[in-house]
């Protein structure tokens, strides 16, 4: 069933018919705040909460594709950008994707990495974008969400909307997702996977905890209101999420690794091996206590790791790179700012009035999120519960990346408790290979692609899908179809 013919089932309210009883903006106050092209979805749980898309035709035109905002409380407001699979919309599963940050936009992810199209820029300087072969939407319907308040074009019309935490972002986008598959009824029975990256590795446990534990007071409420989602996976790429083990990995990683940045002597190596351990401890006690007062001072002194390397003017989401002066060591992160601030690319997004300057990463909300601690939390036990329960996990790590090192990453997958540890770790690395050649290394645990599985990928950095594109598709494809990544 094609999109447009869900306007047939009632589910939708449109505009011209809104009533402000359901918590949407009525006419006079859409045209008093520029906001009357809009279609409008409310639901019936949510009543502060409404959806509001167009349907745009950007960046690839040959799919249908669908943009806009959740609007809570007409208060905060979440951005997000939807593309179709182009091979079977219909029974493709559906993805959400994202970034991390903290405040770091998903429109990375989508012109960057893994969206149908890519930034470009001429040799005279003008950005554009391009058809992107390896799209995940080549296999999946995909969902790019900008989250917390204040990433990207998501924002709140008073500070006091900010999220500051993971708990608290991950129940605005579970409100998301219920309104979402109520305007997209199909894909409330679809396969869902919850994709991440970097930060993400806090953001998406935590989301796919909310959803998994909504679906059983479902199951247990049958005249619910809610739509169950078919959680399958949840999909780690470079990322955060056993900060107690990843964060003093570093130190081994910048001294000792195969892709050592120093000299194991090296003045920048003695101050790596004092600060580890300090940052280790400081970690232990944030675990063990939960408090801001402890994870703060943790989360502000383990990020003094990744300083002898900024010192060094390497980029440290891929330690090949140097990085002299942009922020983010890509030029493609002017690109992706440049182009989304244009006057057409916002008016056809229907990006609303009222939301900011487009910026890749909001450095406020970084230091909000590190001021509350939230870093260096466990998000590790969120992950066991899920994975014992049936909830498929992957990870997957760029061998040059240093900010969140497969070094880190293999070794949380390794330790953390699940009914599948035992298995993982008897399990031998296997070649993955694409197109001929062995793109990394894959350890599973269960059957098909596994329920525990660990990938490091040869030859990328921090944002796999753009360094190693075919490879990340590969993956992909065969991750969220279930079949074994080594032959």
């Amino acid at each position: 069933m094609g999109f447009s013919s869900l306007f047939n089932l009632g589910l939708v309210l449109v505009t011209h018919v809104v009533p402000t009883a359901l918590g949407l903006p009525s006419v006079d106050e859409q045209q008093a705040l520029g906001l009357t092209s809009y279609e409008y979805v409310s639901h019936p749980a949510l009543p502060e909460h409404s959806l509001r898309l167009r349907k745009p035709t950007l960046c690839d035109d040959s799919v249908n594709q669908y943009s806009g905002y959740l609007d809570i409380a007409q208060d905060k407001h979440l951005f997000f950008w939807f593309f179709e699979s182009r091979s079977l919309p219909s029974s493709d599963p559906l993805v959400l994707w994202l970034n991390g940050g903290a405040g770091c936009s998903s429109m990375t992810g989508l012109l960057f990495e893994l969206g149908p199209c890519n930034i470009n820029r001429t040799e005279a300087g003008t950005v554009f974008t391009s058809y992107n072969l390896h799209a995940w939407n080549n296999h999946a319907n995909v969902i790019f969400l900008d989250q917390p308040v204040g990433t990207g074009y998501s924002f709140s019309s008073n500070k006091s909307g900010h999220v500051k935490t993971t708990p608290e972002a991950a129940l605005d986008v579970y409100a998301f997702l219920q309104l979402f598959v109520r305007r997209f009824e199909e894909y409330s029975t679809q396969p869902f996977h919850i994709a991440a990256e970097s930060y993400g590795g806090h953001f998406a446990p935590h989301i796919a905890s909310v959803v998994h534990h909504k679906n059983k007071e479902i199951v247990h409420a049958p005249s619910s209101s809610f739509r169950r989602l078919n959680l399958e996976s949840i999909m780690l790429g470079n990322a955060l999420t056993d900060p107690l083990i990843q964060m003093p990995s570093v130190v081994g990683y910048a001294c000792d690794g195969p892709f050592a940045v120093f000299s194991p002597e090296s003045p920048q190596c003695r101050i790596l091996r004092i600060r580890g351990p300090i940052c280790e401890q400081m970690i232990k006690a944030c675990y063990a206590l939960d408090t801001r007062a402890v994870c703060s001072p943790a989360t502000f002194y383990c990020w003094s790791l990744w300083q002898p390397l900024i010192d060094a003017k390497r980029n440290f989401h891929d330690v090949r790179l140097p990085c002299d002066s942009n922020p983010n060591c890509y030029d493609e992160s002017n690109w992706i700012e440049e182009y989304m601030n244009r006057p057409q690319v916002r008016e056809a997004l229907g990006v609303d009035p009222r939301a900011p300057e487009f910026v890749e990463c909001n450095t406020n909300m970084i230091v909000e999120f590190m001021t509350q601690g939230d870093g260096m939390r466990d998000t590790k036990s969120l992950v066991t519960e899920l994975v014992d329960e049936g909830i498929r996990l992957l990870v997957y790590v760029g061998n040059t990346d240093m900010v969140c090192n497969y070094m880190g990453n293999s070794k949380w997958v390794a330790e953390f408790p699940s009914t599948h540890k035992d298995a993982f770790n008897k399990a031998e690395f296997l070649p993955w290979d694409v197109s001929n050649r062995q793109a990394g290394v894959v350890r599973s645990a269960g059957e098909g692609a596994g329920n525990v599985t660990y990938i490091t990928v040869f030859e990328a950095g921090h944002m796999v899908p753009h360094d190693q594109p075919e490879a990340a598709l590969d993956m992909f494809q065969r991750w969220v179809h279930n079949i074994p990544l080594s032959d």
